[in-house]
């Protein structure tokens, strides 16, 4: 007999809420479970923010069960108020579908669209766009708390500076989606990041309020350092899952470079490596431990862009972190000898502003080849006479520069 999925997430530290435990652990131990999960298209990509609730999604699906991939082409339109401190920015109808079909081929990354128990995506845009707010109301506004709904922590923050009538219109539109997804496809479960608790609890309670059926929630870890802070963020900004916003150089070097403390959870999150290996991987707090941030960078960029960028990305960074150039990063940029150091390093995308890469240079973090950069208004040709040379930024940024 196949093992109970909740055992293997639970083991993998997935599991951070649950509702009815008893129940959703013995329903999913003794049949496959339609389940979904949920992701507004906010921009053109998902980012690493998503990861967790997929890899949730992927395991379930490989014991068994039957994913539901919800995208929010509808609840989009409204924005999730959800730990924000101002009203998500409007988008058009036009933009929302967009993103939907550029978010769609990294979701099938995760989990298959094959055999007994494949995947379907599905858009809440199909219901929600074509749904008569009075009709609505006068069905459903009787089996929704205005006092519970206050209460939930996705408003607090909001609540706090101003939420708007639109955005307290979103957790009865999220809430809806549960239930055309019971009705629709037989799906009993939603799964999800625990940032998204209030949400998922008041779709399974509107479904036992409306149809006195049981339907079950359960939500995963974050990706958070030890401290409780995010992960995922770099100085461009987000972990995103598209090549073109985060390559998958980039995305290697972020997670060989996590702290010590918190590439076991990764580990164990990002990844499908059996949990005997990860305990063997991070046995040792000395300088072994990097073997296990290599190995974790690896798997998660194998995972996200296939096996050959994998193999690329560890190849550029052993090339510029272990010796020799061959196949480090390499940039060609539109600069010259006589141009300023400061330009250069915005040019190779190294720094985001000049201000950025003055704050560099002035703390000592910047290197041509083997030279330390020591003045912010210096020329390249003070460090170099050669249109191919290593910029370094810091201990962790390597790349080989080709002045055009």
């Amino acid at each position: 007999m196949k093992e109970n999925v909740y055992d293997i997430l639970d083991r993998r530290g997935f599991i951070k809420q649950t509702v009815y435990k008893d129940d959703l652990y013995a329903m999913l131990g003794s049949r496959s479970v339609t389940f979904y999960c949920g992701f507004d298209p906010t921009a053109d990509s998902l980012h690493i923010g998503h990861f967790i609730p997929l890899m949730m999604a992927s395991i379930m699906q490989k014991s068994g069960h039957k994913p539901i991939i919800l995208v929010g082409g509808g609840t989009a339109m409204i924005g999730d108020p959800s730990n924000r401190n101002d009203m998500r920015k409007m988008m058009t109808k036009e933009t929302i579908a967009e993103y939907v079909a550029k978010i769609r081929p990294q979701l099938e990354r995760f989990v298959s669209f094959e055999g007994e128990n494949a995947a379907v995506i599905v858009n809440n845009a199909d219901w929600l766009c074509k749904l008569n707010y009075i009709d609505f109301l006068r069905d459903y506004g009787a089996f929704l708390s205005v006092n519970k709904m206050l209460t939930a922590d996705c408003f607090k923050t909001r609540l706090e500076k101003g939420l708007s009538f639109l955005e307290f219109n979103y957790m009865p539109m999220q809430a809806y989606d549960f239930l055309r997804l019971y009705e629709d496809y037989g799906c009993e479960l939603e799964v999800g990041g625990n940032d998204q608790w209030s949400n998922i609890l008041a779709g399974a309670d509107f479904i036992r309020r409306t149809l006195r059926k049981d339907v079950y929630a359960m939500t995963c870890s974050l990706l958070e350092t030890k401290d409780g802070k995010k992960m995922g963020k770099t100085q461009k900004g987000a972990l995103w899952l598209d090549r073109n916003k985060t390559t998958p150089y980039e995305m290697y070097q972020y997670f060989r470079n996590v702290g010590d403390k918190e590439v076991e959870n990764c580990l164990r999150l990002l990844t499908y490596i059996e949990l005997d290996e990860i305990k063997e991987l991070c046995a040792h707090s000395d300088e072994r431990i990097n073997n296990a941030k290599k190995r974790l960078a690896y798997e998660v960029v194998k995972l996200i862009h296939g096996e050959s960028d994998a193999e690329a990305a560890q190849s550029q960074a052993q090339a510029a972190f272990e010796g020799g150039a061959a196949e480090m990063p390499t940039v060609e940029i539109n600069e010259t000898l006589e141009s300023g150091v400061l330009s250069v390093m915005v040019a190779c995308k190294v720094c985001a502003s000049n201000g950025e890469a003055r704050r560099l240079i002035e703390g000592g973090g910047v290197k041509i080849d083997d030279k330390k950069v020591d003045n912010v208004t210096g020329k390249l040709k003070d460090y170099t006479d050669k249109t191919e040379f290593v910029l370094n930024k810091g201990k962790k940024t390597r790349l080989k520069v080709i002045l055009k």
